[in-house]
């Protein structure tokens, strides 16, 4: 409760001031790690979802050609994909680890996993899925 100064102006104490303060903190700390973990979480998904397009889109190839592409970029020059996906885990198109087939016949990508290092939330490597 704000309270006349000798001026007649009303103002807050110093005590009002840091009770707010502390309210605001205290929601802050609970807020932060919630905003961290679901950016973590969408990460994930986004990246889950571009390697599955990929892989359509390097079947579609196959069945279209009878091999694979030579390039991740032949994808793209012939019209499977718009544009090369970016990895959002390391914001690059150039991370990708291409996965080449049995034989060299069969073309140069036959799948492609993610180059970012680390853990997944639910315990996998990135580079495994």
């Amino acid at each position: 409760m704000a309270l006349p100064t000798k001026t007649g102006e009303a103002g807050f104490t110093l005590v009002e001031l840091l009770v707010v303060m502390a309210i605001i903190a205290m929601l802050l700390s609970i807020a932060v790690p919630r905003y961290y973990n679901s950016v973590d979480k969408a990460r994930e998904a986004v990246l889950r979802e571009n390697l599955a397009l990929t892989r359509q889109a390097l079947d579609k190839y196959y069945g279209d050609n009878g091999k694979y592409p030579d390039a991740l970029d032949m994808l793209v020059t012939k019209k499977y994909l718009r544009s090369v996906p970016f990895d959002p885990l390391t914001d690059s198109t150039a991370t990708w680890v291409i996965v080449s087939p049995d034989g060299p016949e069969k073309g140069m990508v036959f799948d492609i996993r993610s180059g970012a290092p680390g853990v997944a939330r639910d315990g996998s490597e990135y580079k495994d899925w």
